[in-house]
């Protein structure tokens, strides 16, 4: 089988060990930053990652499980040369960080994983194709500019030539790829942006920056504007430099660890002269490598203190919010929603409790779980554009579990997570409302009607 069909036609079945490089002679691992060795020695093999696996839940293979990618990283660490099939294994982890709640030994398999993919990235030589599908992924969307310019004309394609395309059918059997692409993006519409600095209303509390995001400000800017809105609510005064650009986190759970890096250093160098309590972030992946850069830049002298210091700052919407607690009054919302744990917030960052609290004290809102928490989505940063056909299997697993709730509104805390579940619910001829935690406290707060939340796309 070509190798430009693997990405359109994986199914049930995991794509063939032979797509890739051949076997090269030279260790796996260098010596800058390999998978260390004590961390690979806490797996004890016990199995209680696999049912949480989303790899292995599809393929119930056993190195497209956490301890058997562990196990080919140990091989690695012993001598064995880094092979396609080795690759393979790695570059089908969603990275959900699953297993990191699940292990019962405290396995740091997010750190493994993490210097493993750079080193793929540094030592592996990728076909011709997965090296331009992969460039233009990185010169598109960790670039908040290059995005807003491709607003003017999705809007006028979802106006008009959408519909047709889709009946057409030939997108998906043609370009797999740019199929998934255009099913996950949202329906745009003109929003504002804020200005540099908000002030709190009321007594101010505490000054907050805030992260503007890369997908989050070109798609979904909606969810920025209440953010916002919500954080002077509740008395904190916003700052939201301009120019701030992208903060690494595509880069970093792709194994691009110097472009993380230089993306890092520049976020740090806008906002080291903001005097903030906090730096805010509402979207999961960006929080969960944001409290990674004291890491990501541990052999920078001239930043590793600074990058300790500002991670230390930062925290997810809800757990601000819930630190400080509630000043504003909350109108009711006679509405029920499913709330969705974004990998990275639940699993990553450990956030769970928090949007609960917040949802919770909503009057009138009544909150239901979805089976299955643990499985990924199928989102995954750029994992189901890289990967669409088993992105769609996983996403058509959520989307079954979603929509069994009966809930109006799926709530959840990640731009990727909402394109992803709202794309494998229309699939699923599903209908139902989506919106970010910010949008559904926003909401209460300025006393609006529950049929601005559930009016479905």
């Amino acid at each position: 089988m070509a190798h430009d069909a693997v990405d359109a036609t994986w199914g049930s079945e995991p794509p063939p060990r032979d797509v890739l490089g051949p076997v090269r002679g030279e260790p796996a691992f260098d010596d800058h930053r390999p998978p260390r060795a004590d961390l690979v020695a806490d797996c004890v093999h016990c199995g209680f990652c696999l049912p949480t696996c989303p790899t292995y839940v599809l393929w119930g293979e056993e190195m497209d499980s956490p301890r058997g990618r562990i196990y080919l990283m140990n091989e690695g660490l012993g001598g064995e040369p880094l092979s396609g099939s080795m690759v393979e294994h790695f570059d089908r982890c969603l990275g959900c960080m699953s297993c990191v709640t699940a292990c019962p030994s405290g396995v740091r398999y997010d750190r493994l994983i993490a210097d493993t993919r750079a080193q793929v990235e540094r030592r592996h030589p990728r076909t011709r194709r997965e090296r331009a599908l992969r460039a233009a992924i990185f010169a598109l969307f960790p670039y908040p500019r290059r995005l807003r310019l491709l607003r003017g004309p999705l809007r006028a394609y979802q106006a008009g030539l959408q519909r047709l395309v889709a009946r057409t059918g030939l997108l998906e059997r043609l370009a797999p790829t740019l199929a998934t692409l255009e099913s996950l993006a949202p329906r745009l519409r003109p929003v504002p942006r804020p200005p540099d600095r908000v002030r709190a209303r009321g007594p101010r509390r505490a000054v907050v920056g805030m992260l503007t995001g890369c997908v989050q400000d070109a798609f979904f800017p909606h969810v920025n504007s209440a953010t916002v809105r919500i954080l002077a609510a509740e008395g904190c005064d916003v700052m939201i430099p301009r120019g701030q650009g992208c903060c690494g986190a595509l880069s970093t759970h792709n194994g691009r660890e110097a472009e993380a890096q230089r993306f890092a250093r520049r976020l740090i160098d806008t906002f080291e002269s903001v005097a903030m309590d906090y730096f805010v972030v509402n979207a999961a992946g960006c929080g969960s490598a944001l409290k990674e850069y004291g890491d990501l830049l541990r052999d920078d002298p001239a930043y590793a203190d600074r990058a300790a210091a500002f991670a230390s700052r930062v925290r997810d919407l809800s757990e601000v919010l819930v630190e400080l607690g509630p000043v504003a009054p909350r109108h009711p919302l006679p509405v029920t929603v499913a709330y969705h744990d974004a990998c990275h917030l639940g699993h990553a960052q450990g956030v769970r409790a928090q949007p609960r609290q917040l949802l919770a004290g909503i009057p009138g809102l009544d909150v239901r779980e979805i089976a299955d928490p643990e499985i990924c989505c199928g989102s995954a940063g750029i994992w189901n554009v890289l990967n669409p056909g088993p992105a769609a299997e996983l996403g058509a697993l959520k989307a079954r579990n979603v929509l069994a709730t009966g809930a109006q509104l799926l709530v959840t805390a990640n731009p990727g997570c909402l394109m992803q579940v709202a794309a494998s619910v229309r699939r699923a001829g599903g209908t139902i409302a989506l919106a970010h935690t910010a949008q559904v406290l926003d909401a209460s707060i300025r006393g609006l009607p529950a049929e601005d939340l559930v009016r479905a796309e």
